[in-house]
């Protein structure tokens, strides 16, 4: 199991070392898009880091290769080295330099903005298997096929409207 996880951590620093050598994608015209991914920086709430690491190019998709690195760019999280990704891993605290909002601004509880419950992620629906806010080592170590799951039309890549937030449930 130790082997395991160096061999992970060692794919990890591999992959996130081959992408960081990536050229970045020039930045989007006056008149484009002012956002990258889904829901982006102006879009319906902050991107959560899942979708960040995944992300490598920022493109707002995931592509085959992507997808078959999602392990090694998860454990990027990891930042206790522990092989899993507790929930505090995967939704970081607002850090201390970071602005507060507005005291006029709606209070973001666990019903989302004004009481509404937020859309469900179908990234972390996928990864999360046993839905406990967390992702073990098994469901790290599996993330691949479980992003290969969100693909609808079949084609290796997910799309901004595969990776599109669903609706709260009622």
């Amino acid at each position: 199991m130790k082997n395991l996880h160096r061999l992970l951590l060692a794919s990890g620093l591999l992959t996130s070392a081959l992408l960081c050598a990536q050229p970045t994608p020039a930045e989007p015209s006056a008149g484009g898009p002012r956002h990258r991914g889904p829901g982006g920086p102006g879009g319906p709430g902050r991107m959560s880091p899942v979708i960040r690491v995944l992300d490598a190019d920022h493109d707002g998709e995931l592509s085959a290769a992507e997808i078959a690195g999602a392990s090694a760019a998860l454990l990027t999280l990891d930042t206790n080295q522990d092989g899993s990704l507790s929930a505090e891993e995967l939704h970081p605290a607002r850090p201390a330099d970071a602005p507060l909002p507005p005291a006029d601004a709606p209070h973001r509880g666990a019903g989302g903005p004004a009481g509404r419950a937020r859309p469900a992620n179908p990234v972390m629906l996928a990864l999360d298997a046993n839905n406990d806010g967390a992702l073990s080592a098994a469901e790290i170590a599996n993330a691949a096929a479980s992003l290969r799951a969100l693909d609808a039309n079949k084609d290796g890549k997910l799309t901004r409207d595969e990776l599109r937030p669903l609706p709260p449930t009622r």
